[in-house]
């Protein structure tokens, strides 16, 4: 099993609300949070709301009327600081973690599609800058900043609409398992893409919904599907 932390305060979209995630989880120097070896960090935009009573940058306008706040569009530089500063907060907490950006392929429609491209393109400027700084090319696995590249994968290599789901902003469930699969490829070891091979199955079986769950016939499926379960376990400690 992966240990992991998915957005402990939420969905963070701009570079922004993701270095204050980062910050509630770390900055204290007491964290409840464990020290990451890998951290993803995925931007969706470089759009961002201000409060007009205090001027500052908020990461949830929690419903609140649109009077209350002024949308600001944040400039290549200022994302780049954002994430600089993501990065320095990260290697405090560990400095050997490896971080991984990424650029969310899903598109925004309330900005009109020209502006969510250059939203898109500045977010890739910014990280390109950033890892430039840090003397990281792209191509370079080993690095401790990399770049994953989601956004191209859907545009240049999956240029289809039978790609995005219904409302055509989101990409489909083929999409998402094409960019895993890209993803392990790109980053997972022999030994973790055949630990995950060998799980599959066993989480089908116990994610299945039974047609009737007091069947004398599911509950054997449910042992058998235990018994599995121990045996992956067994193997993979002591392996």
């Amino acid at each position: 099993m992966f240990l992991t932390t998915v957005n402990p305060f939420g969905v963070m979209y701009n570079p922004a609300s993701v270095l204050h995630t980062l910050e509630r989880m770390y900055a204290d120097g007491a964290s409840a949070f464990a020290a990451p070896d890998v951290a993803i960090l995925s931007l969706g935009t470089n759009h961002v709301y201000i409060l007009n009573e205090t001027g500052e940058i908020v990461d949830n306008c929690e419903k609140r009327p649109q009077r209350l706040f002024t949308e600001k569009i944040l400039s290549i530089e200022e994302c780049t600081d954002y994430l600089t500063r993501c990065v320095n907060l990260l290697q405090q907490v560990n400095p050997d973690v490896r971080i991984i950006f990424t650029v969310s392929p899903i598109r925004y429609a309330k900005y009109g599609f020209h502006e969510s491209q250059l939203s898109k393109a500045t977010l890739l400027m910014a990280i390109h800058t950033l890892l430039s700084s840090f003397n990281c090319q792209l191509s370079i696995v080993n690095c401790q900043l990399l770049y994953f590249p989601s956004y191209e994968i859907v545009l240049d290599e999956l240029r289809d609409y039978r790609f995005y789901a219904s409302d055509m902003l989101h990409p489909s469930e083929q999409t998402v398992d094409y960019i895993y699969e890209r993803f392990a490829e790109t980053f997972f070891s022999e030994k973790t893409l055949r630990f995950v091979e060998e799980y599959r199955p066993i989480k089908q079986a116990l994610n299945h919904r039974p047609f009737n769950p007091d069947s004398e016939e599911y509950r054997r499926f449910i042992a058998q599907t235990k018994e599995k379960l121990e045996a992956f376990k067994a193997r993979y400690q002591r392996s």
